[in-house]
């Protein structure tokens, strides 16, 4: 599989596809419940757009990185959830509409906070002052073609068509994990000749800092007596 057809065309068509199978299972209702009891959002944006950042910081700082991994460690620290964090909490079982509620609104969040996050450490990192800026009309497009779309035309086809789509739902976990799955051999094919120099100069501080948020954010969410499926 060719790399400009694995990004270009096959990635957004599996994500479309996977946003269109958790659609299925979700209503109006589930939503409903998070603007009632906004507790779990908070503690999620908490997470995500204070935290995150400072732990990526922090582990950017204490590992010998070279200056411009260091930044790539802020960048990546910064980014916010997206149809792939969706669709890991579909097939854990937790709540999915609090995850989809998150990524859409940390990711227009984001498209401004990326930018301060970055420039600040590239000035401390690299001694650079460049400015990023993210095009904030085109963000808001991509996040509503391959995650607010899909998971629409799925919720309406549960109120309308609501046998089909529960037996339909059931195969779409294998589904899910087969374009998954797809998606990170066909990455690790694509970068394959620098993988190994990557992961051994920044694998590991980048699998600390999932390991410690993880930790961190169940632990923030038990704390706030969020039950099993929020955390």
């Amino acid at each position: 599989m060719e790399s400009n057809f694995l990004t270009a065309v096959f990635l957004p068509l599996a994500l479309f596809i996977i946003m269109l199978g958790m659609g299925l299972g979700l209503t109006l209702d589930d939503f409903k419940r998070i603007l009632v009891e906004p507790k779990a959002v908070i503690v999620g944006l908490i997470a995500q757009l204070i935290l995150l950042p400072i732990v990526g910081w922090v582990l950017a700082t204490v590992f010998p990185l070279a200056p411009e991994l260091a930044v790539g460690v802020m960048l990546l620290a910064a980014c916010p959830g997206g149809p792939t964090s969706n669709m890991i909490t579909y097939l854990v079982k937790g709540n999915v509409a609090l995850s989809i509620t998150l990524t859409a609104i940390t990711t227009l969040i984001t498209v401004f906070t990326i930018p301060l996050v970055v420039n600040l450490s590239m000035q401390n990192f690299m001694g650079e002052g460049t400015a990023l800026q993210l095009p904030f009309w085109k963000t808001v497009i991509q996040i509503a073609v391959i995650t607010l779309i899909p998971i629409s035309i799925g919720m309406l086809l549960h109120h309308y068509t609501p046998k089909w789509a529960h037996k339909v739902e059931k195969s779409v976990k294998w589904l899910s994990l087969f374009f998954l799955s797809l998606i990170i051999v066909g990455l690790l094919l694509k970068e394959r000749a620098n993988v190994p120099s990557f992961f051994l100069q920044v694998g590991w501080v980048t699998l600390t800092l999932n390991i410690i948020m993880m930790a961190v954010g169940y632990k923030l969410a038990t704390f706030s007596q969020l039950d099993r499926p929020r955390a």
